[in-house]
């Protein structure tokens, strides 16, 4: 046994709490070495000799490690713990807070001193019914042309960097029955401020809605009738940076090492210079109309701050996606946390970060994230055959095993965004034959259906429910398709279908999630979600070819059959059950 890759730390994500009285402990040991694993566990005070056994639960492996885990319940909220891996070679192992050891007195307990309610993390409970709807709004629909920008484009033409075509609130407010009919029940609106440009990240006045987008009370009028229909509205967030007409760094521009904001920016030298090359620090590389906000600065934290109470107290939104997050300081997003918290208990906060977020996801700053890592996974899986079951199943294994339970349930798993290509597109433009470039729309599908089964809260960007293609910034923010003539309704109803048996069912909507199926040749991949005594088995035929396979369905060993819900057709089960699996076909089984 490699006694070197064996690791566990009594802190997220390794231990964390998961209620009152409960406690979740994962460890990780090198693929195939361990054959099971159980914990030694009590009251941290309590004699030795005393302690009780539990049986760890296998929970995924990637390239080079498996994980087992497991909830040590505890009255008295104090524990301690001690792990016992039992070796493929026939060798048991104790590992404790001093590492591994042949012997248990030698390994000694880890300590999770207290499980204190006030330190744990908690999410909204509605996050597991969530099914979450981008919309960019200058793109979505125009509903009322007074409010237009000068030299407003066609509603169909292609779009340039810095193209308008109109789109405002009150044409999401007219469109509100088109989505609660799709049964979306969260809709993320990219920045509404007021700001220059038609994507709105440069914002110039955080506290008052763009004109082309309309006023505050179109937008209490959009939140109050999306409540109605059971919807919730996340804003976006920008404070990372504003833009340069922001009141702030416009005084510097004015009255450079004399403005009393000069701290509320990252300013190398005065006077404020912005070509050919910006003297300050910006978004990016050299955005000069984006300045970078201090949020260090206690000024611009209370300002930022306010800025929230104020949104949130007038409209009622119930939650934020925070642009950027990744490069602003920690400690404003814990005083942003409490805020956000404190106003509304079950608001959602999402950040915007595009690699491993373990140090936002704690429970002390964000709910989830933007789930990018999920996305280039089902990209390079579903979209471009460029992995195979086995590290699809890898990289959704280690993704899981980087965060809490909390946190992976509150994942925007999306398969495209305003800053990405279209997924279909993305699909059209890959593959490994021309069999694979024709079947590009059910690719997509296969990968929708994966994403309604998956845990974590699907996001569907704009349009893709129709069929929108689109390469990446600013093509993948063309206007949305509203002419039922060019909409690929069989995608839409789809999707609908789809929705439907997620907000149905208790396992895919809160089901912890474990492998079934896992066949590289074939390229077929299953998994069950499980809650209760509910759980469905997915299985999906990445390949353009039929597939039979034999699988062992024994979920609830009184049941006689089981029924895919997307046909309906039902299945007499036996010890191996046979099912046909057509080209790109899934099947989700109750």
């Amino acid at each position: 046994m490699q006694w070197e890759s064996i690791f566990h730390v009594s802190e997220t994500p390794y231990a964390f709490p998961v209620g009152d009285h409960e406690l979740k402990v994962r460890i990780r040991a090198k693929k195939g070495e361990i054959k099971g694993c159980s914990v030694l566990f009590c009251d941290r005070y309590v004699p030795p000799g005393n302690e009780q056994t539990l049986e760890l639960t296998y929970a995924g492996s990637d390239r080079l490690f498996d994980y087992f885990e497991t909830v040590i319940l505890s009255e008295t909220k104090r524990v301690r713990y001690l792990f016992r891996l039992k070796g493929n070679d026939g060798n048991d192992v104790w590992y404790g807070e001093n590492g591994p050891f042949y012997h248990q007195d030698e390994a000694t307990f880890f300590q999770y001193a207290y499980i204190s309610g006030s330190d744990q993390f908690t999410v909204p409970e509605w996050v597991h019914d969530a099914i979450v709807y981008q919309i960019f709004p200058e793109r979505f629909y125009n509903g009322n042309q007074n409010n237009d920008p000068q030299h407003t484009l066609p509603w169909n033409e292609k779009p340039e960097s810095d193209s308008f075509f109109g789109g405002d609130l009150e044409g999401i407010l007219e469109k509100l029955p088109y989505l609660s009919a799709l049964g979306i029940n969260v809709i993320y609106l990219t920045p509404i401020f007021h700001s220059p440009t038609n994507h709105k990240y440069d914002t110039t006045d955080y506290y008052s809605i763009d004109p082309h987008f309309g006023d505050l009370d179109t937008c209490k009028k959009l939140v109050d009738k999306a409540h109605q229909l059971g919807i919730r509205v996340i804003f976006d967030a920008v404070f990372n940076h504003c833009g340069d007409q922001f009141f702030a760094f416009e005084d510097v521009k004015k009255k450079g090492a004399d403005s009393k904001y000069k701290d509320w920016f990252f300013i190398r030298d005065f006077p404020v210079v912005q070509s050919p090359e910006a003297n300050y620090e910006t978004f990016a590389i050299n955005v000069p109309n984006m300045p970078k906000l201090n949020t260090g600065n206690p000024e611009v934290k209370d300002y930022l701050l306010k800025v929230v109470r104020f949104w949130m107290e007038e409209t009622g939104i119930d939650g934020w996606r925070l642009d950027v997050s990744n490069e602003v300081d920690h400690q404003f997003w814990r005083d942003f946390r409490k805020l956000v918290k404190g106003i509304k208990g079950d608001a959602l906060i999402v950040g915007e970060i595009w690699h491993h977020s373990g140090p936002w996801l704690r429970g002390d700053q964000f709910d989830g994230v933007m789930n990018y890592l999920f996305r280039e996974a089902v990209l390079d899986f579903f979209g471009g055959h460029k992995i195979n079951v086995s590290m699809f199943n890898h990289r959704l294994t280690q993704s899981r095993m980087n965060y809490p339970d909390q946190a992976n349930v509150c994942m925007f798993n999306l398969l495209d965004s305003h800053d990405t290509e279209r997924f279909l597109t993305s699909c059209e433009k890959s593959g490994e034959s021309i069999d694979d470039k024709r079947r590009a729309l059910d690719r997509m599908k296969l990968a929708v259906a994966f994403q309604m089964t998956y845990l974590g809260m699907p996001m569907i960007y704009y349009g893709d429910e129709v069929g929108m293609t689109g390469e990446t910034d600013p093509d993948c923010r063309r206007t949305m398709i509203w002419e039922e003539e060019n909409q690929n309704l069989d995608l839409l109803h789809f999707y609908k279908r789809l929705i439907h048996i997620r907000k149905q069912s208790r396992a895919l909507k809160k089901g912890e999630f474990g492998s079934w199926i896992e066949e590289d040749r074939r390229n077929i991949f299953g998994f069950h979600r499980t809650c209760g005594d509910e759980t469905i088995g997915v299985l999906l035929n990445n390949s353009p070819n039929i597939h039979q396979i034999s699988v062992p369905i024994d979920w609830k060993p009184s049941e006689k059959t089981v029924i895919d819900l997307f046909t309906e057709q039902e299945y007499s089960i036996f010890e191996q059950t046979e099912l046909t699996l057509p080209p790109y076909g899934f099947m989700i089984l109750k």
